[in-house]
């Protein structure tokens, strides 16, 4: 195993869709890191401020195929206006709501180098347990 390269990052461009449907490119960012091994991020930069997201690796997999998600986070599955797969993902905080879309290819890819770094399966192997103790019982 690599462990000078414990993550995977992807830069991307999603649409984000407006009330009206009208979509604006928005710079993102996916990163997987195999010391937080259950989780992904996604990165926004929206103006002068950075938003980052953090959930499962396992919702965004399924919501490739299947509408996933409860909460703050929703992702599935659609089609685009020109007809190519997209992944829709929303988010909801206090501060609002937010929908847009990936291409599926590109999602596709990112879990595809994540799931080389660690396995699905295999992430209580990646967790050091007394160390996540500590930081939950300081």
């Amino acid at each position: 195993m690599d462990s000078a390269n414990p993550s995977v990052t992807r830069a991307l461009t999603l649409e984000l869709i407006d009330t009206t449907g009208v979509a604006t490119p928005l710079q993102a960012e996916l990163c997987y890191d195999r010391n937080d091994p259950y989780a992904v991020s996604a990165s926004f930069r929206t103006g002068d401020t950075m938003v980052r997201w953090v959930f499962a690796r396992d919702l965004l997999k399924d919501g490739l195929y299947d509408p996933s998600g409860d909460g703050d986070v929703h992702i599935w599955p659609c089609i685009d206006a020109r007809g190519h797969a997209v992944t829709i993902i929303e988010l909801s905080s206090p501060d609002g709501e937010a929908l847009m879309q990936a291409r599926s290819d590109e999602v596709c890819e990112f879990l595809s180098h994540a799931e080389a770094l660690v396995a699905t399966g295999t992430e209580g192997e990646f967790i050091d347990v007394d160390e996540a103790l500590l930081k939950i019982l300081s």
